[in-house]
C-alpha cells in the first residue's frame, strides 16, 4: 500500500486536469493534452513523495535484556548477588538493565507488563511467588504478544523457612461443629519438625509435634465450636526445630463470627430421618409443611414430595423465592422424582433435572497429548490440532468420561489442571479454551516421553477405560526411544493408544524412523497396538472409541450398593470434601442443559445436581433421606465425613447466612501493609456509620443501599469494625517460601526458557540470541517508480509524434516527386 509524506500536494492535479479540459474545448490536440496531464500528474504525484512500508526480519545479535531482580524480603532464603552477577557477566556481551523489586510484596505481573515491549527480552531472577498486582499467567501472555521472551533463571536456595496459616469459613454458625486446616509450609524439601499451638480465644484447643518432608503439611482439626454469638479468635503458633529464616510468619490470627442458626423451611420432612437430624443440628427448622411466611426464610428443603402435593400458585410462590435470590434443595425418595410424577410437572421446571432415566456412556478417562513443539509453527497445521482435539471433547463417546491436555514440547505441561469430568458443559467449554487460546506452540523440540510422563502420573490411580490420544505431525524421532519404553509399561498397564498424524510436507522434519519408510508415529503404535490414523490437511478424525459400561436400567428401585464418587471437586460445595461410600438406590433423573453434576454413582447416575434458577439456586439431591420409609438408600450419606456434603448443600443454597437486618458489614482478613476492602449493606433506613477500632471509615454509596470502603490497618492482630471481627497477620511476602513450583511451566508455556544460575551464565545469551529475530518495518520510497513512468510516456509521446512527422514528410516528398 503506498501513503505519501506530503499528500496535499496532490491536490496540485486538480488545476492540471481543469487546464488540460479547457484546452480540449478550445481544440487543442487530444493526444498530446492527455499526454501532458499524464506527465504533469505523475511528477506532481513524484512530488508528494509516495512510499511504501516493508516488513523485513533481522536478527539481532546484541539483543535488549532485562532482569528484573526479585529482592524482596522472601528472598533472604536465597543465594545474594545472583541477579547481579548475572547482569555483570551479560552486560559484557549485550545491552543489559537490571530492574531491583523491594518491600514486603512482590508485584512481578505489573514487572513484567511494565517492561515487555516487544523489542527487548525479559529475565527473571526470582521465587516465583507473585502477591500482588496483575496474574503473572496475564502478565506471561501479554509478553508474549507484545513478542517479548521471558526467561526465568532459578536462585539457589540456601536456607529453610517455615511459615502457618489457618484456612476455614470466618462466618460460622453457633454451637455447631466447624472444620479448619492448619497449613504449614517450608521452602525446601527436606524432614522438618515443628511443635504447634492452636487457640481459641486464648484457650489452646489443640497442640502437637509433627515431621514433614513435602512442602506442605495440613493438620485437621475438626469439631470446633463456638457458644457464643459474635467475635471470636483462632490463633496458631508454630516452634520449628531446625533451620528458620524468619520468625514473624510463624503466627498466624484467623478471625471467626458467629452469627445465629439460619432459618429454614422444610416441606415433607421425616423428622425421624439422619436429613432431619443434620438440619435439626445446624438450622433453625421451621417444619410447617406449608408455603406460607417464607420471605424470610434462608433456604427450602423440599423431602419425598410427590408432585400433586404442589398446586400451579404454590410452584409459582417457589419460583418467586428463588428470583428473590435463595434457594431449595429437593430430596428424593421413593415419593419424588421418577417415582412422584414429577416428569413433565410444573415443579420439574424449576429442577436442574427431568424425571427420566438417563443415558449414561462415561466410565473412561481419556488424555489428550497435542504437540507444541516447533514444527507445528504452521498456522494451518496448528488449526487442524486444535480442531481435532475440540472435535474429541465434543465426541459422544466421551460424554460423561473425564478428560484433560496435556501439551508436549521441550517439556510436558498441564494444560486443564488435570483430569476434568466432562458431564457438564462448563467444563467442556472450559477445555475448549484452553485449547484455542492457551495452547503455546515453538518448542524447540517435540519430546512426547515428557508428555506421557505427566499422562502417567494423571491416570496411575484411574479405573475404568484409560486411553491416551496423541495429535501430533509425528516428528517424534529424537526422543524416539524413550517414548517407546514409557508408552510399553503404559500399554501393559492396561491404557489404550491412538495417534492422530496431522500432515506436514515440511522436508526439514523427521518423521520416519528408516530408510524403508516406516513412520515414527505408525511404528509405536505398532509397538503398543494402539491405532494410527493419518490426516490429511484440514481433516478431522473420526475416529470410535467404543461404547462404555453403564448402567441404564430404571425399572422399580435400585438395591444393590452405588458407590458415590465426586465429578466436579471444584463447586463450592464438594471442593473441601472427600465423599467416600455408597447407597442402595435412587432416583433415575438426567440433568438439564446448563446443570451441574456434583456428585454421582459409580455407574453414572446422578446423586447431587445443582444449578442457577433466576437470581436463586436449586439442588437435587437424588437419593432419600437416609431414612426413606424404612429402605433407606443412603444411610451413608449423612454419617461421618459424608454428612458435610448435606451441610455444604443446604449452606450454597442459604448463600448468604447472615441475617438481614440493621448494617451487615463483610470483610475477608488480610495482611500487614495490605489494604481492606469493605462492603456495608443498609436493611433499615438511616445513616450508615462504620468504625475502626473506634475511628469511624469514609463509606461510599457504590449501589442501593450498599456500601464501600478501603482501610489500611497499622498493626498485626484483630481489628474491629463496628462489632465485626477483621484479622491482620503477617506481611503477604513472608506466606509462601521457597521456590513458586508452578513457574516454570508457564514460562515455557508462553515461549520461555528455565534456566540454573550456572546455565544461564554460559547459556541464555546465545538463547536470547536465538529469539531475536524481529520483524522491521522501512519506509521505502516510491518516487523514482513515477518519475520513470513520467518520462516514459513522455518520451515515448516526443517518440510517436517525431515517428509520425517522419512519415508525413516522406509521404510529401513521394508526392512531390510523383507530380514532377
Amino acid at each position: 500500500m503506498i501513503e505519501f509524506e506530503e499528500p496535499l500536494v496532490i491536490l496540485l492535479v486538480i488545476p492540471i486536469i481543469i487546464a488540460g479540459f479547457y484546452l480540449l474545448k478550445k481544440g487543442a490536440k487530444k493526444s498530446l493534452i492527455i499526454s501532458r496531464i499524464i506527465v504533469l500528474s505523475l511528477l506532481i504525484t513524484a512530488l508528494a513523495s509516495p512510499y511504501a512500508v516493508v516488513t523485513s526480519e533481522t536478527v539481532d545479535d546484541t539483543p535488549d535484556l532485562i532482569i528484573i531482580s526479585d529482592e524482596t524480603n522472601s528472598m533472604e532464603l536465597f543465594e545474594n548477588e545472583t541477579a547481579t552477577e548475572l547482569y555483570e557477566a551479560l552486560q559484557e556481551k549485550t545491552s543489559t538493565q537490571i530492574v531491583k523489586l523491594t518491600g514486603e510484596s512482590t508485584a512481578l505481573g505489573d514487572a513484567i507488563e511494565q517492561y515487555a515491549t516487544g523489542d527487548n527480552q525479559i529475565v527473571l531472577v526470582t521465587d516465583g511467588n507473585s502477591n500482588t498486582g496483575e496474574d503473572i499467567e496475564s502478565a506471561l501472555e501479554y509478553a508474549q504478544e507484545m513478542g517479548t521472551t521471558v526467561y526465568y533463571v532459578e536462585p539457589e536456595l540456601t536456607s529453610n523457612d517455615l511459615s502457618v496459616k489457618i484456612e476455614g469459613d470466618k462466618d460460622v454458625v453457633i454451637n455447631t461443629e466447624n472444620q479448619f486446616e492448619v497449613v504449614v509450609s517450608q521452602a525446601t524439601e527436606q524432614e522438618t519438625s515443628f511443635s504447634y499451638e492452636l487457640y481459641n480465644d486464648d484457650k489452646l484447643i489443640r497442640s502437637g509435634k509433627k515431621t514433614f518432608t513435602d512442602r506442605d503439611s495440613t493438620i485437621i482439626v475438626s469439631q470446633v465450636e463456638f457458644s457464643k454469638l459474635g467475635t471470636h479468635t483462632l490463633k496458631a503458633i508454630i516452634y520449628p526445630s531446625g533451620s528458620d529464616v524468619d520468625s514473624i510468619n510463624n503466627e498466624f490470627y484467623k478471625a471467626i463470627y458467629v452469627i445465629p442458626k439460619p432459618e429454614i423451611r422444610t416441606i415433607g420432612l421425616d423428622r425421624d430421618s439422619p436429613l432431619a437430624y443434620v438440619l435439626y443440628n445446624l438450622y433453625d427448622v421451621s417444619n410447617s409443611g406449608e408455603l406460607k411466611n417464607i420471605d424470610d426464610k434462608k433456604a427450602i428443603v423440599i423431602d419425598n414430595t410427590d408432585e400433586s402435593d404442589f398446586s400451579d400458585e404454590e410452584v409459582e410462590k417457589l419460583k418467586d423465592y428463588l428470583n428473590d435470590g435463595r434457594g431449595i434443595v429437593v430430596v428424593g425418595g421413593d415419593g419424588s422424582y421418577n417415582f412422584g410424577d414429577y416428569l413433565d410437572s410444573s415443579i420439574e421446571e424449576i429442577l436442574p433435572v427431568r424425571s427420566e432415566p438417563t443415558d449414561w456412556t462415561g466410565g473412561r478417562n481419556v488424555v489428550l497429548l497435542i504437540d507444541t513443539s516447533i514444527s507445528i509453527l504452521n498456522y494451518e497445521i496448528q488449526n487442524d490440532v486444535i480442531s481435532n482435539a475440540v472435535a474429541i471433547i465434543n465426541d459422544e463417546d466421551v460424554k460423561d468420561s473425564y478428560a484433560g491436555v496435556i501439551a508436549f514440547g521441550s517439556t510436558g505441561f498441564d494444560i486443564t489442571n488435570g483430569l476434568l469430568y466432562l458431564g457438564t458443559q462448563a467444563n467442556i467449554d472450559y477445555i475448549e479454551d484452553q485449547l484455542t487460546n492457551d495452547l503455546s506452540f515453538g518448542a524447540s523440540d517435540s519430546d512426547l516421553n515428557e508428555g506421557l510422563d505427566v499422562a502417567d502420573e494423571w491416570l496411575d490411580e484411574q479405573d475404568g477405560e484409560l486411553e491416551i490420544i496423541i495429535i501430533s505431525d509425528g516428528a517424534i524421532g529424537n526422543t524416539y526411544d524413550d517414548t517407546l519404553d514409557i508408552a510399553t509399561s503404559l500399554h501393559e498397564k492396561g491404557i489404550s493408544f491412538y495417534f492422530l498424524q496431522i500432515e506436514n510436507n515440511d522436508p526439514s522434519q523427521r518423521f520416519k524412523i528408516d530408510d524403508d519408510g516406516n513412520y515414527y508415529a505408525e511404528t509405536l503404535m505398532e509397538e503398543v497396538e494402539g491405532s494410527y490414523v493419518p490426516l490429511e490437511r484440514g481433516e478431522v478424525a473420526d475416529i470410535s472409541l467404543g461404547e462404555s459400561s453403564s448402567d441404564t436400567s430404571s425399572e422399580g428401585i435400585q438395591t444393590d450398593d452405588f458407590s458415590l464418587v465426586e465429578v466436579n471437586t471444584r463447586h463450592f460445595i464438594t471442593k473441601n470434601i472427600d465423599v467416600d461410600g455408597s447407597i442402595t438406590g435412587y432416583n433415575d433423573v438426567t440433568p438439564k442443559a446448563g446443570a451441574d453434576r456434583l456428585v454421582i454413582t459409580s455407574t453414572g447416575k446422578p446423586v447431587l445436581t445443582t444449578w442457577r434458577y433466576g437470581l436463586g439456586r436449586v439442588a437435587a439431591l437424588t437419593t432419600d433421606n437416609g431414612y426413606g420409609n424404612n429402605k433407606m438408600w443412603a444411610t451413608q450419606l449423612y454419617s461421618g465425613n459424608n454428612s458435610k456434603l448435606i451441610a455444604a448443600t443446604v449452606n450454597w443454597a442459604i448463600s448468604n447466612p447472615r441475617e438481614e437486618t440493621g448494617a451487615v458489614v463483610v470483610a475477608e482478613d488480610s495482611w500487614y501493609g495490605s489494604s481492606v476492602d469493605i462492603e456495608l449493606t443498609m436493611y433499615e433506613e438511616g445513616v450508615p456509620t462504620l468504625k475502626l477500632n473506634d475511628e469511624e471509615v469514609e463509606l461510599s454509596l457504590v449501589g442501593n443501599d450498599i456500601y464501600e470502603a478501603t482501610i489500611y490497618p497499622t498493626y498485626i492482630g484483630i481489628h474491629d469494625l463496628s462489632g465485626y471481627p477483621l484479622a491482620v497477620n503477617y506481611a503477604i511476602e513472608y506466606r509462601d517460601v521457597g521456590l513458586n513450583e508452578d513457574l516454570p511451566s508457564l514460562i515455557i508455556k508462553y515461549g520461555g526458557e528455565t534456566f540454573t544460575v550456572n546455565k544461564a551464565r554460559n547459556n541464555l545469551f546465545e538463547e536470547a540470541q536465538s529469539n531475536a529475530v524481529k520483524e522491521v518495518n522501512e519506509s521505502v520510497s516510491q518516487k523514482i517508480y513515477f518519475l520513470i513512468a513520467a518520462l516514459i510516456i513522455f518520451l515515448g509521446e516526443v517518440a510517436l509524434r517525431r515517428i509520425k512527422e517522419i512519415k508525413e514528410m516522406k509521404k510529401l516528398e513521394k508526392e512531390i516527386e510523383h507530380e514532377k
